[in-house]
């Protein structure tokens, strides 16, 4: 089963670092977090990425293709698409470089790379700024079993700020221990029926709007709940605190 990543955000709360670089090349160490995705995917057995692209696709284009040229091998190159074999002593996986554009939707992008590549199969998807240890093929049981059509990965994120309660103007409660938030949140990890790329309408589509809301109305939309480690890449303190995790920890937090 392929792996879409989204990899086309224009990343406006990196300041000036989104300004040069695609999000996903934002490195944690020093690798990008978009080479975490994949290693993580791939440590779980599957090896079959496209990479969605928009902003700055250069820099992601650039860094499989010169910065990590000895580790290619090109099997096609179009101007809008790429296919290369990626392999070294760790690591050995098929990537798709498919320029989605830059304007597009999060669903227009699925939809732009999905019909390049002529599939008519189930996908997987997420997003190029998120590292958890989500158990991948407990998630594509759960949404087999289920006969799901679109399956998210609900988590509860840590509070990012203080939370206050006030009385007219005056607080009341403050709390500043970043607790595990009571709601779920989508952190991206899909896995997509083949039926439901057909809910993309058009290249400017977002697949968090139309097409998930069409699943949510025929109850077709189901969310495998990960209570594990999950923290997307936003802001410079988000690259700050992944860079932390990865000084202090033996074991990464994000690895299975």
């Amino acid at each position: 089963m392929k792996t879409f990543i989204l990899c086309g955000g224009f990343g406006t709360r990196l300041d000036y670092e989104g300004t040069l670089i695609a999000k996903p090349m934002v490195r944690i160490g020093r690798s990008p977090i978009l080479m975490h995705i994949i290693n993580n995917y791939f440590d779980q057995g599957f090896n079959d990425f496209v990479f969605c692209l928009g902003h700055k696709s250069n820099t992601i284009i650039d860094y499989f293709l010169k910065e990590n040229k000895k580790n290619i091998k090109i099997i096609i190159k179009e101007k809008k698409y790429i296919k290369f074999e990626f392999r070294n002593k760790k690591i050995k996986f098929i990537g798709n470089l498919v320029y989605t554009g830059l304007n597009s939707g999060t669903g227009g992008r699925i939809k732009i790379a999905y019909n390049k590549l002529n599939l008519q199969e189930d996908i997987m998807m997420t997003y190029g700024d998120g590292l958890s240890n989500v158990s991948i093929k407990r998630l594509i049981k759960f949404h087999y079993k289920n006969k799901s059509y679109v399956t998210m990965t609900a988590v509860r994120p840590k509070q990012r700020y203080g939370v206050l309660k006030l009385d007219k103007d005056k607080v009341k409660y403050f709390d500043n221990s970043n607790k595990v938030s009571d709601v779920l949140i989508n952190a991206g990890f899909f896995v997509i029926h083949k039926e439901a790329i057909k809910r993309i309408k058009n290249t400017k589509t977002y697949w968090e709007k139309e097409p998930l809301s069409y699943f949510l109305s025929k109850k077709k939309l189901y969310a495998f709940k990960h209570n594990g480690f999950w923290k997307s890449l936003d802001t410079l303190k988000d690259k700050n605190d992944f860079n932390t995790l990865l000084k202090n920890k033996k074991k990464l937090p994000w690895k299975i």
